[in-house]
């Protein structure tokens, strides 16, 4: 579904991603976790096309992602929930999750979709009317998440969505996650709670400075030496 091969990104002389390569299959939760710096969020960003590769390859579905501008990549059926949520503060639950359809010219259609995302998400139902911006973190994590459903994706790309949230939103929102992922939506996610994100993934890669040090089933990693020590607590 999902393939990035040898991909180089650079910020200025900084060399971001030096040559990775990760496949995410259809269907599949693939987590991606690391260190802060260590290169997670442009690897998300240069997949949806906000950052410009300097080699490699990204292809959803043999398609080759690079020749798509970043606004269109979404009707492939990619969606991407940014780090620190980036809802808009001032619009409605609802007016921000119909930005989230802005593709989509069918009202009926958008009104199926929105439905859907209130069925995984009652509590924006309950408050569809409130600014977004006097939501809680978690309510805020949530409005994020369900404006990227908005577009019915078949992959979404998830950045960081437990930062800054309690330890009890963590959990009710990994528990969406996986919600998600058993739908029948295929994710990859990028996370620094190491522990919550290879709990839920099928398969998971670690990332440091840029490089792919480690990959393989979830479960097995997490009873990795090595992943427990840098990452678990261990």
């Amino acid at each position: 579904m999902l393939e990035i091969k040898d991909l180089n990104v650079f910020y200025g002389a900084i060399h971001a991603l030096k040559g990775i390569s990760l496949t995410v299959d259809e269907g599949e939760l693939v987590s991606l976790i690391g260190a802060n710096g260590a290169g997670k969020t442009t690897t998300l960003h240069t997949i949806s096309g906000l950052l410009p590769a300097a080699s490699g390859s990204i292809t959803l579905d043999g398609k080759d992602l690079q020749k798509v501008a970043p606004n269109k990549i979404i009707g492939m059926g990619l969606a991407h929930v940014p780090e620190g949520r980036h809802v808009f503060a001032r619009m409605t639950v609802e007016e921000n999750l119909r930005m989230g359809a802005y593709i989509i010219k069918d009202q009926k259609k958008i009104g199926e979709n929105l439905e859907n995302v209130y069925s995984h998400f009652p509590r924006l139902k309950e408050r569809s009317r409130q600014l977004a911006g006097t939501l809680s973190g978690g309510e805020q994590q949530m409005l994020a998440t369900g404006r990227a459903l908005m577009t019915n994706p078949r992959i979404v790309l998830m950045d960081e969505p437990s930062m800054g949230l309690s330890p009890l939103l963590v959990k009710e929102i990994f528990s969406i996650i996986q919600e998600l992922h058993e739908s029948g939506i295929t994710i990859l996610l990028v996370e620094q709670n190491a522990k919550m994100a290879l709990a839920v993934a099928d398969r998971a890669y670690v990332l440091e400075t840029g490089s792919i040090s480690m990959s393989g089933k979830a479960a097995e990693l997490a009873e990795d030496d090595r992943v427990r020590k840098a990452y678990l607590g261990a």
